[in-house]
């Protein structure tokens, strides 16, 4: 049996009524929105700002940190002299109050180490003895030790002549020589408040390579206060 027009007309006609009446409670909450602006906050709560354009959830303003310094790298040159002592100067200049490491230090060095990768593993334990340990540099932190060194005298040893006349064919890479330096190690520090300073004299040998146009490179070092001479 089929259902009568006017009751299909009339629940259709109710149902766009209500449809109607939910489309104008939007608008009307909508156009009162606009009207009254947001609602006030809770009593004692923060009033919140409003923008003209869209609300962008901002983070607390934090002052970005400053970089922290790398470790200087160690000039490169052609010349020996000049490259010897600007490793000798890169080995035993650092500064515990930076937030670097001794390994920091070494790989600078070793930057500048043998190019054939030969010789890194031997450089790396050389510098090691040059270099105070982690903990001991932990220790030297708490009173914002800082080394220098002074260049005394920088000079090929007598005795390099005659290894080079017993090193057998191809042991020696091209360029190779050696400088035996002699300087003073200077030591700076802060003790109960006040500054204090220590002086040592220091001696050693740089064996670097100076290939002809090339820049040179750090090869080994000897044993500190145990120079060739």
């Amino acid at each position: 049996m089929k259902t009568p027009a006017k009751p299909r007309a009339r629940r259709r006609i109710i149902t766009l009524i209500a449809t109607g009446a939910v489309v104008l409670v939007l608008v009307a909450f909508g156009v009162y929105g606009l009207a009254t602006g947001p609602a006030r906050p809770p009593e004692g709560a923060s009033p919140v700002p409003t923008a003209a354009g869209p609300t962008v959830a901002s983070s607390p303003s934090i002052s970005p940190s400053p970089p922290m310094p790398g470790v200087p790298p160690v000039h490169a040159s052609r010349d020996p002299e000049t490259f010897a002592g600007n490793v000798a100067h890169a080995l035993f200049t650092w500064d515990t109050t930076t937030g670097l490491m001794p390994l920091d230090y070494t790989a600078a060095l070793l930057d500048v180490g043998d190019p054939t990768g030969t010789e890194q593993a031997g450089l790396a334990a050389d510098i090691a003895t040059y270099l105070p340990t982690r903990q001991a540099w932990i220790d030297l932190r708490q009173y914002a030790t800082t080394q220098s060194l002074t260049i005394d005298s920088i000079e090929v040893p007598a005795s390099w002549g005659e290894a080079l006349a017993q090193a057998h064919p191809g042991q020696l890479p091209e360029g190779a020589t050696a400088y035996t330096i002699h300087g003073t190690r200077h030591r700076q520090g802060v003790w109960n408040g006040q500054t204090t300073t220590a002086e040592r004299d220091v001696s050693f040998t740089v064996f670097i390579a100076c290939p002809t146009g090339k820049p040179c490179s750090l090869l080994r070092l000897s044993q500190l206060d145990n120079p060739m001479e």
